[in-house]
């Protein structure tokens, strides 16, 4: 009796690929690009550094990339390599493995003010009513876009170095605690909280 052929194996053995199947590795990537679509990461910083050995100078890079999903949530990370691409890769996914969440006033801007301080650098940020815009340095502009803050007046005093100022960014921001949380830990109403926030303010306004 003749042997009907299988039409789904190739030479050798192998399976071929049906009509309307996806390949494997298709299948798989579909999730992972849903995942670096949902962040925005921005390069701050590229450093090269040369070492002398015999044969003359071998350079290598060191990235520093902040990574955020503009809802309230940011990371930063460093990475060397000898290639710059390879310096970005690293830092993009030691950023995303160090993300934190700060709670954001209206989606737009920082509850309160807060200051933060690492080596030589310190910084101020400071809420700011709508319109405002992002009133930062270059280090620490990169990190309220990401983050998705869109009101914000920053200072930076004491350091150029984008690394401090990134450490002291992320510092202050680790300070700010949203009036729900305070609430929480108090005991108290959220309405009594944000009143006496207020009128804080009114009198800092007056003054």
């Amino acid at each position: 009796m003749a042997r009907t052929p299988n039409t789904e194996r190739g030479p050798r053995g192998q399976r071929g690929q049906r009509d309307g199947d996806r390949p494997r590795g298709q299948r798989e990537g579909a999730p992972r690009e849903r995942e670096e679509n949902e962040f925005v990461d921005k390069l701050v910083h590229i450093n090269r550094v040369a070492k002398v050995v015999k044969g003359g100078r071998r350079f290598a890079f060191a990235a520093l990339v902040v990574v955020g999903d503009a809802k309230g949530r940011v990371g930063f990370g460093t990475g060397k390599a000898r290639e710059v691409p390879e310096a970005i890769r690293k830092a993009t996914e030691q950023a995303k493995r160090n993300m934190i969440r700060v709670a954001l006033r209206e989606g737009r801007t920082l509850h309160h003010d807060a200051n933060g301080r690492f080596g030589a650098g310190r910084v101020v940020l400071r809420s700011a009513p709508a319109g405002t815009g992002i009133i930062a340095g270059g280090p620490m502009r990169a990190v309220f876009e990401t983050m998705g803050v869109q009101d914000v007046v920053a200072k930076c005093i004491g350091t150029s170095n984008p690394h401090n100022m990134i450490k002291a960014t992320f510092a202050a921001l680790e300070n700010v605690y949203s009036p729900r949380l305070i609430a929480a830990k108090r005991g108290k109403k959220v309405g009594e909280i944000i009143s006496r926030r207020d009128g804080e303010t009114a009198a800092a306004a007056r003054e």
